[in-house]
């Protein structure tokens, strides 16, 4: 048998190669994976249940769902998926308008609610289709597919969103009239657009695509106004104002140092503006006005305003150097109406126009000598206004929202996006905090960070990808989601732990 092989030797290499390339071929064939090939699934959908309408997940050319076919294959959905209709599949598509940039990134619900309605529309416009804001089997395909487009916007688009773009142009100072902001975006608009890209140093082409739309709410954000270093003789006219008003704690010089920046970010919060230091159009109008809110620092309060009211307080003689600590508490609120006592006004422990005035001057009666102060504020105070006395009344002011329409971009009192109802919730509870998108709270800084998602506590401004929300007690949180399209009280999920970036504690 040895002498046959040897003689034969190429033709039984070249049987037993043959033979492996038979077994290979014969797992391959009859492997369970075949379920996978077209006959297999048609065998499959043969098997289904007729009566229940199964997506079509694929075309002729590509596969609507194509990083997770096999998952999206098992779901079943009506034709039409429209406004007011609850159904598993509404998840799927609100995350996918997420990732494209068309919703607010979010928990997603089963709930296809107004703002996933209007999701869909913005996503039809952008693609030709006909803008119904349902989602149905052509609009389906093109936004599942690989070459569906992240949201933009360019010369001669018109909607709510284009309206809420030229808004943040107009207050970062793009946009110089108010009349500019009606939602076409026209000539003006792209001018406004270029411009913003060149100082930014971003690739122009007057577009608002991912990186400009991200640009607009960022603290990096370069504006086109009066800002911080600048002097001259408008920065000098608004000082002169915020004195008026009793915002400036000091001489009016035209110089925009750190004082104008606080004062006019007092301003901006007691004007229902966008608090961010800087004089842009919005905030300039609003000082020429002649019902400009002055300025009036109550018990409860704190930042850095705060801490320079301390600061004359302790110059006078009415405040130890300890209690400068930036929280308005009682001590503070009865060194205030000892100095307004002795001063001949009236005792109310507010720190108005006339208050500051006299604080600033150089005119006020200094505290006798046996008026001491007493022992330090340390960020509360007694009879009840602790610090959990902040944080419940962040949580009373943000759960008094609950069920208030969700509009992107809005900052409240009656609708809110995500972030501007942190905003806003702050600003109600005397936090001075400037409007930033979620993108802009990840490296916050000026808070207490929390790094550990197990160490959130109620108070905490919890911030995820791409949203944010306030905790409160029992692991729930209140936030304004879009895709409920309210503002919600809820338990956090396991998304928010999922999708957690980082925590801040405003109060201790």
């Amino acid at each position: 048998m040895l002498n046959i092989i040897k003689a034969h030797k190429q033709a039984v290499i070249f049987l037993t190669a043959a033979a492996l390339l038979a077994a290979v071929y014969a797992v391959f064939i009859y492997n369970p994976a075949t379920a996978n090939s077209p006959s297999g699934q048609k065998e499959a959908a043969a098997a289904a249940d007729e009566s229940s309408p199964v997506v079509k997940l694929e075309t002729e050319n590509e596969p609507v769902l194509p990083a997770t076919e096999s998952e999206a294959q098992k779901i079943s959905m009506p034709d039409n998926l429209k406004e007011g209709m609850e159904h598993p599949f509404v998840a799927r598509l609100q995350e996918r308008l997420m990732e494209l940039g068309f919703m607010e990134n979010d928990e997603p619900t089963l709930y296809y609610g107004p703002v996933t309605a209007s999701a869909i529309k913005t996503y039809q416009r952008q693609n030709n289709l006909i803008q119904d804001g349902v989602a149905g089997q052509e609009t389906l395909a093109a936004l599942f597919s690989q070459e569906a487009k992240y949201y933009a916007v360019s010369l001669g688009i018109s909607g709510e969103d284009v309206k809420r773009i030229q808004n943040r142009l107009y207050e970062l100072g793009y946009l110089t009239k108010k009349e500019e902001v009606n939602g076409d975006f026209n000539e003006s608009t792209q001018k406004a657009v270029m411009k913003l890209q060149e100082l930014n140093q971003l690739s122009i082409d007057g577009k608002v695509g991912r990186q400009t739309i991200n640009l607009l709410y960022s603290e990096e954000v370069k504006p086109d106004y009066l800002a911080y270093g600048e002097k001259n003789d408008v920065v000098l006219a608004a000082q002169n104002r915020l004195k008026s008003l009793g915002y400036l704690t000091t001489a009016p010089d035209g110089n925009y140092g750190n004082d104008t920046v606080m004062a006019v970010k007092q301003f901006q919060s007691r004007n229902d503006l966008v608090v961010d230091g800087f004089l842009g159009p919005s905030t300039r109008i609003a000082l020429e006005q002649g019902e400009a809110t002055p300025n009036g620092i109550v018990l409860g309060e704190q930042g850095e305003s705060v801490k320079r009211i301390q600061e004359l307080l302790n110059k006078y003689g009415y405040l130890s150097s300890s209690n400068a600590t930036g929280y308005f508490g009682e001590i503070t609120e009865q060194a205030v109406k000892k100095f307004q006592a002795d001063n001949g006004l009236k005792a109310d422990g507010s720190v108005g126009v006339k208050t500051l005035s006299l604080l600033t001057g150089d005119k006020g009666i200094k505290a006798g000598t046996g008026s001491r102060p007493g022992t330090s504020d340390g960020g509360k105070s007694s009879g009840g206004n602790t610090v959990n006395g902040n944080i419940k009344a962040l949580i009373d002011v943000a759960a008094s929202k609950v069920g208030s329409k969700y509009v992107w971009g809005s900052k409240g009192p009656s609708s809110f996006d995500c972030s501007g109802f942190v905003y806003w919730s702050l600003n109600q509870v005397g936090v001075r905090q400037s409007y930033l998108t979620s993108s802009g709270w990840k490296s916050m800084g000026k808070y207490k960070r929390i790094s550990n998602y197990d160490d959130i506590k109620p108070g905490d401004i919890v911030v995820e990808k791409g949203h944010m929300g306030i905790a409160a007690e029992g692991g729930k949180v209140i936030d304004a989601s879009s895709g409920n399209g309210k503002v919600v009280y809820r338990q956090r999920s396991d998304w928010w732990r999922n999708n957690f970036i980082v925590a801040w504690r405003i109060f201790e």
